[in-house]
């Protein structure tokens, strides 16, 4: 099989096809981010390299195309971005996906994007002729990544769901949910984790095992108020004594310690667990891509091209319709 890949990115694509089990005499790449080409060859020498998409046309005389797949630039759809749909010229490049499907007329074809407005799905729907499947990577990963797939590949239904919690991937921690929140390119820059975490909502892993209630970052101790308890946050210290009693007050010791009595007593501070950002290793999980794949560029353009990239086993799914 002849494959033609645009946006090919570190060829996510290659990788789904091998474990869809395709056989795949050529496989053509469109792309132009000279860190995720890297990475592609480095796993399959044998990618012939095409660069921009908007330079391929009859002079490359490339042989026929048995299936097309692609995932164009998605920030102006996605909801993190402006919104500005097809007057983002990253997401015009959907535009370079139908004039090259129409060039190549393969059998098969596949496109990948992100969730949308219905008006500009329609569009996209009229210029392929086919609507979308919607998958959530969810249920072939550890990761909440909802995606359309559009594509003429007959008889695509929902995947199983193979059961798969984020604290299954992680290399060592814990976790305060069972998915990881989506993925994405700008998955932490820098600066200080707890306050990027609380901004961003990006995963983060603790060092150490969290506190209760998982959703919070503060403890909750039962004391004998209306609420019926009080909240401590990190740096606080909080009189821990007799922790099960329904009469106890004031356990959050504010600016003062309680009075030290003779029965026994336990005043503690409160340090909330250490954060960490998922490993490169543990983001390459998410996205069923095999470890250590990414390796031998920065962290920081692993992290860039992990989240640009595909969930292989949601598009080896989807692949292996044509078998």
């Amino acid at each position: 099989m002849n494959v033609l890949s645009l946006f090919d990115g570190m060829a996510c694509g290659r990788i789904a096809l091998e474990r869809a089990g395709i056989p795949v005499d050529n496989y053509f790449a469109a792309e132009i981010d000279k860190y995720a080409i890297q990475i592609a060859q480095k796993n399959y020498p044998e990618i012939i390299q095409l660069g921009d998409v908007k330079n391929i046309n009859e002079k490359m005389h490339l042989p026929s195309i048995d299936l097309v797949i692609g995932g164009s630039p998605c920030q102006g759809f996605s909801r993190a971005g402006k919104g500005l749909n097809f007057e983002d010229p990253r997401s015009a490049l959907f535009f370079e996906y139908v004039r090259i499907l129409n060039k190549v007329a393969p059998q098969y074809f596949l496109l990948e994007n992100v969730q949308m407005k219905q008006h500009h799905q329609k569009v996209v729907n009229a210029f392929l002729g086919v609507k979308p499947l919607k998958i959530n990577s969810a249920l072939l990963s550890a990761q909440n990544r909802v995606r359309l797939y559009w594509t003429n590949i007959p008889n695509i239904k929902q995947p199983e769901d193979k059961q798969i919690i984020l604290s299954d991937i992680l290399e060592k921690g814990s976790v305060d949910r069972e998915k990881s929140y989506c993925i994405d390119a700008n998955y932490f820059k820098g600066g200080n984790l707890k306050s990027y975490f609380e901004k961003h909502r990006r995963q983060l892993v603790f060092s150490e095992p969290p506190p209760l209630p998982l959703a919070s970052p503060n403890l909750l101790v039962r004391e004998a108020t209306k609420k019926g308890y009080t909240e401590i946050k990190d740096g606080d210290c909080f009189d821990a004594t007799f922790l099960k009693s329904k009469t106890r007050r004031g356990r959050n010791m504010k600016d003062k310690s309680n009075c030290l009595t003779a029965a026994t007593y336990d005043y503690m501070r409160y340090e909330y667990p250490t954060y960490r950002k998922l490993t490169p290793t543990e983001c390459e999980r998410l996205q069923t891509v095999p470890d250590g794949y990414t390796a031998g560029v920065s962290n920081t353009q692993r992290y860039k091209m992990l989240g640009n990239g595909w969930t292989v086993d949601v598009v080896a799914h989807i692949l292996r319709g044509i078998l």
